[in-house]
This record gives structure tokens, C-alpha cells and sequence, in this order.
């Protein structure tokens, strides 16, 4: 099951927010839930999940995004100083100043080309209304 909680946002407008109401999952949780599922032991998974980060940003790196078969797709977004530069000429590497990672879920799309699925998102997800929480969403 999900939370949510009511909230007022700048449009003036009442809108569901997700919430997390316990501490985020551990990569020693994947890794056992990885493990019940499959043929490899805990640790065999989690040796693989360490790594995965590096590898992920060693690939973006050649310029290269990274699509993981029922995850979705990592690529890289950069953001230049300023307000950009009149011509390209002027463009140099060393105004980029911020690099991001940025994330799109597998998804699917059906008839007449609309989304259908989210491998991310479980078919069978509840939202359950939470009062008030001091809980942060990230």
C-alpha cells in the first residue's frame, strides 16, 4: 500500500501528495528480495547492486544512456552557466555547471499509442489517506 496526504499548493488548489511513512529500503532489502526470487544468494546480489552506480555512470559517461529490461531508462542532463550563450560559437564544456541524472520508468503503450503500464508501479497499489505526518516526501 501507498500514503498520501491532503495538501494546499500554490495554485490554491487542495492536491493527494505521496508520503513515506517508514525509512527507505536498504540495499541489503533489495538484495534479500533479489534473492528469494531468483537462484543467487543475498550477497552475490548485493555485490552486483554495489557496483551497479559506477557501471551506470561509467556507461553515461561515453555517452551513452543506460534502458534496464523492466526498470526503465538512465541518461545524463546538463545545465549551462547563465542563460546560455547568442551563438554556438561561444558554447564551451567548461560552462556546464550542473550534470544530472535523469530517469524515465519502463513503460508500455497499447492501443491508439497510450501508456498502459509502468513496470514500477504495481498493479495492485492501494493509496491509503495519512492524517497529518512531519514526514518529508523526497
Amino acid at each position: 500500500m501507498a500514503f498520501f496526504k491532503k495538501k494546499k499548493l500554490s495554485d490554491g488548489k487542495w492536491h493527494a501528495v505521496a508520503v513515506n511513512l517508514q525509512k527507505p529500503a536498504t540495499i541489503d532489502d533489495v538484495a534479500d528480495i533479489l534473492a528469494r526470487r531468483s537462484t543467487v544468494s543475498p550477497g552475490d546480489v548485493y555485490a552486483v547492486l554495489v557496483q551497479l552506480g559506477g557501471v551506470l555512470g561509467e556507461l553515461m559517461a561515453t555517452g551513452r544512456s543506460v534502458k534496464l529490461k523492466g526498470v526503465g531508462t538512465f541518461y545524463l542532463k546538463c545545465q549551462t552557466k547563465k542563460k546560455g550563450t547568442d551563438t554556438p560559437e561561444e558554447l564551451t564544456a567548461d560552462m556546464i555547471q550542473e550534470v544530472r541524472v535523469r530517469f524515465i520508468p519502463e513503460y508500455r503503450r497499447g492501443i491508439r499509442n497510450k501508456v498502459t503500464e509502468r513496470t514500477m508501479i504495481s498493479d495492485d497499489l492501494e493509496w491509503i489517506e495519512v492524517k497529518d505526518t512531519d514526514e518529508p516526501n523526497p
